[in-house]
C-alpha cells in the first residue's frame, strides 16, 4: 500500500509531463530528417525502455526508502527491534521481506501505469500543438512494437523495486544513535537507492538490448 497506492498520484504527475517532454524534444529532433511516424515509436520505445522504469524507480526511491528507512530506524532506536529478537523474531524475515517482496511487486505495476500516462501524455502534446495527429502518432507507436521494450522495462522495475525497499530496510536496521541518526540512515538509503537504479539500468540495458 505505502509504495504502491501512496505513490501513485505521484507518479502519475511526473508520468504526464515525461511523456510531454519527450514528445516535444524528439520531434524537435526528427522533424527535419524522419517522417513524423517515426515520433510515436521514439516516445513510445523510449518511455518503456527507459524512461518509465527510470524515473517511476527515482521517485519511488526518494519518497519510499527513505520513509522505510525512517520507520525502520525509528525502531532500532527505540529497542522495538531489540524486542523482537528476544521474543525470537528475525527483524530480517519480519521486517525485510514483506517490504522486499512489495517493491518488488508494486514497481511493475506503477511502470505500466507511468508508460501509458506518459505515452498519451505525448500522444496529445502531438496533437495539441500540431506536430502531429493522433492516428499517425499511434500507428508509429504500434509499427515498431517489440513485447521486448515493455516486458524489458518491467524487468528492469521488478529489480529496482528490491533496490530501493532492500536499501531503505538496510540502512534503518543499520541506524546509530538517535534523530539525527534516522535522518543520517534516511539520507543514505536514498542516495545508495539512486545509485543502484542508475547502475542496475545500464547493466540490465547491456544484459537485454545489448
Amino acid at each position: 500500500y505505502e509504495i504502491g497506492l501512496n505513490s501513485l498520484p505521484l507518479v502519475i504527475f511526473i508520468s504526464a509531463f515525461l511523456g510531454m517532454v519527450a514528445s516535444v524534444q524528439t520531434a524537435y529532433q526528427i522533424r527535419d530528417f524522419v517522417p513524423l511516424i517515426y515520433l510515436g515509436a521514439g516516445v513510445a520505445k523510449g518511455v518503456m525502455i527507459e524512461l518509465g522504469p527510470v524515473i517511476t524507480g527515482l521517485v519511488v526511491a526518494g519518497r519510499v526508502s527513505s520513509g522505510i528507512a525512517a520507520e525502520i530506524g525509528t525502531m532500532k532506536v527505540t529497542e522495538q527491534i531489540d524486542a523482537l529478537e528476544v521474543m525470537g523474531i528475525s527483524p530480517y524475515r519480519f521486517l525485510f521481506l514483506p517490504r522486499v517482496f512489495a517493491g518488488m511487486l508494486a514497481l511493475p505495476m506503477l511502470t505500466i501505469i507511468s508508460d501509458i500516462i506518459a505515452i498519451l501524455s505525448g500522444m496529445w502534446i502531438s496533437n495539441f500543438t500540431g506536430i502531429t495527429n493522433y492516428e499517425t502518432f499511434a500507428r508509429g507507436a504500434k509499427l515498431f512494437f517489440l513485447p521486448k521494450d515493455l516486458f524489458g522495462g518491467l524487468f528492469k522495475a521488478s529489480i529496482f523495486g528490491i533496490i530501493l525497499s532492500f536499501s531503505g530496510s538496510f540502512y534503518g536496521i543499520e541506524t546509530k544513535g538517535g534523530a539525527q541518526g534516522v535522518g543520517i540512515s534516511a539520507t543514505k538509503a536514498v542516495v545508495t537507492s539512486c545509485l543502484l537504479i542508475l547502475v542496475f539500468d545500464y547493466l540490465i540495458g547491456i544484459l537485454i538490448y545489448g
